[in-house]
């Protein structure tokens, strides 16, 4: 564990990770709550109309709070996710602790897997753990093509 935390210590990574991703969530989904108030006559509601916008809403619709959870665990599909919950003004009460469980899995992933890849490009660690990390992107990709579900063209 020295060669990955020879630069910034593990926790440090993960609270700074924690931090921007909480912060990420919880401001897409205040924009979310501002878009729904401010109704039609917004410019960002023209966006509403967007397929991956709609899967989103159909997906937070369906699943509930565990959406917001489990969207930390795609790429691209989390804002979505976290906005849906905001315009479908999902209670501050449900949405925080998903959130939070949420930037928790989204910290853990980076710290781990990021520190892994950026440690084996740079000779510091063997690549069977940069394979490793690989295949947890892939197993993520994959995840985030089964909640997005098909695709509308």
């Amino acid at each position: 564990m020295d060669e990955l935390t020879s630069d910034w210590p593990v926790w440090l990574a993960f609270g700074f990770l924690f931090l921007v991703a909480l912060l990420r969530g919880t401001l897409t989904f205040a924009i979310g709550r501002g878009i729904r108030s401010a109704g039609d006559r917004s410019r960002a509601a023209e966006q509403l109309e967007r397929p991956a916008l709609q899967r989103a809403e159909r997906f937070v619709r369906r699943v509930g709070p565990p959406a917001v959870s489990l969207g930390f665990l795609t790429v691209g599909f989390q804002t979505a996710i976290n906005l849906s919950a905001g315009l479908l003004r999902m209670p501050w009460t449900r949405f925080l602790p998903a959130v939070v469980v949420g930037a928790l899995l989204w910290a853990t992933i980076y710290t781990t897997i990021g520190f892994a890849v950026i440690d084996a490009f740079l000779g510091r660690l063997s690549w069977c753990w940069a394979l490793a990390a690989l295949g947890a992107v892939l197993v993520v990709f994959l995840v985030n093509r089964r909640l997005a579900g098909p695709r509308s063209r």
